[in-house]
Formats: C-alpha cells, sequence, structure tokens
C-alpha cells in the first residue's frame, strides 16, 4: 500500500519514524495545503492519504494530548454576515461539510476547518452555536476537498495541543500533542 502523509509544518512530525513513507509537508491553511497536495497527487498515485497534526477542542471532554480522528470536517468560514447572523450561501454549490468513514477505534470528532482560530470569547460562543464542532484546525478540510476529487482515501487524525478559549499560550502543551499523534500515526500505519 502506497501511503502519503500530510502534515502542515515539520514541527509536528518526527521524520525518523517515518522514514519509509511520503512525507508532504504542506505549510498552513487551506489555500497552501490544497494547492500542495494537488501537485503531489498529479505527479503520483497513492492508495491512502494521512492528514494529520494538532488541533485545538472546544470540549473539555477532549483533554490535551488526546488524538482523535476527524469523520466529519466543516469549512466554517464560506458564507457572509447579514446584521449580526451569519449565513451560508444557498444559491451557489458549494461544498462546504466533508464526512469521512472512520477508519481507527480512535474518538471520533466533528471539526471546523478555519483561517483564523478562534481566541475571541464571542466569535468562540457564536462558532458552537451555529456548528457545534469537537475541534478545529486549518488543514483539514481542503484535505478531504482534494482526496475527494482524486478519489483517494484518506484519515485525518488530530492531537489536541490545547483548549479554543481566549488565547492563553502558557495552558498549550504542544510537545505532548506531538509526542501523541505521533506514536498514534505509527499503529495506524502498523495495522493497515
Amino acid at each position: 500500500m502506497k501511503i502519503l502523509l500530510v502534515v502542515a509544518t515539520v514541527s509536528e512530525i518526527q521524520q525518523e519514524k517515518f522514514s519509509s513513507i511520503d512525507v508532504l509537508i504542506t505549510g498552513v491553511g487551506m489555500l497552501n495545503t490544497a494547492i500542495v497536495l494537488t501537485k503531489k497527487l498529479l505527479e503520483e498515485k497513492y492508495d491512502l492519504v494521512i492528514n494529520f497534526g494538532i488541533a485545538g477542542s472546544f470540549k473539555r471532554s477532549i483533554k490535551i494530548g488526546d488524538v482523535v480522528e476527524v469523520i466529519e470536517e466543516n469549512i466554517s468560514e464560506i458564507g457572509y454576515e447579514d446584521k449580526n447572523e451569519f449565513l451560508e450561501f444557498t444559491d451557489f454549490s458549494l461544498k462546504t461539510v466533508f464526512r469521512n468513514n472512520s477508519y481507527t477505534d480512535m474518538r471520533k470528532v466533528k471539526s471546523i476547518t478555519v483561517n483564523t482560530v478562534h481566541g475571541n470569547e464571542k466569535s468562540i460562543e457564536n462558532i458552537v452555536r451555529r456548528l457545534n464542532p469537537d475541534i478545529e484546525n486549518m488543514e483539514g478540510a481542503a484535505v478531504f476537498k482534494v482526496c475527494e476529487e482524486f478519489n483517494v482515501p484518506c484519515i485525518q487524525v488530530r492531537a489536541i495541543s490545547n483548549y479554543v478559549e481566549k488565547r492563553n499560550k502558557e495552558s498549550w502543551n504542544m510537545p505532548l500533542a506531538i509526542q501523541n499523534l505521533n506514536v498514534e500515526l505509527e499503529k495506524i500505519i502498523s495495522n493497515l
């Protein structure tokens, strides 16, 4: 099985563990991810894409360091504001929700892909009321969309580095999230 590991930044992967597998570092965000992954899939065929990285959790029941599998991804910012309300376009054929089969025995979550990570209490309250996500990341929907277009199965796993709250980097634990993420990634690959 030919696998492509897709991650936004080099700091999220312990590359020595995955030296025999193709790794694609896309850069942060949907736009970078879509362009870089599309180029790669035009060049080479893969049986599976595994997107992984860190994420913030809206739910306190998901602990910092937990690794989860995303089975629903929403692009949360495509739409328009009408006074105090955010609305999605209904007169365009825009896909903003991607659902994926489960491939692991990890906790299954609903995620949003964002361009701006939430750190304002009012915007957090609004997004929770509107979409009720479990976590947020910056690349997941782009990977799901590109893989769908190329008809390549994909898995998305995320490790929780922080809670989505008023920005407080002192409460983040990136090393724990990255360590746990790479341990779980090894297990996924060895079980394929």
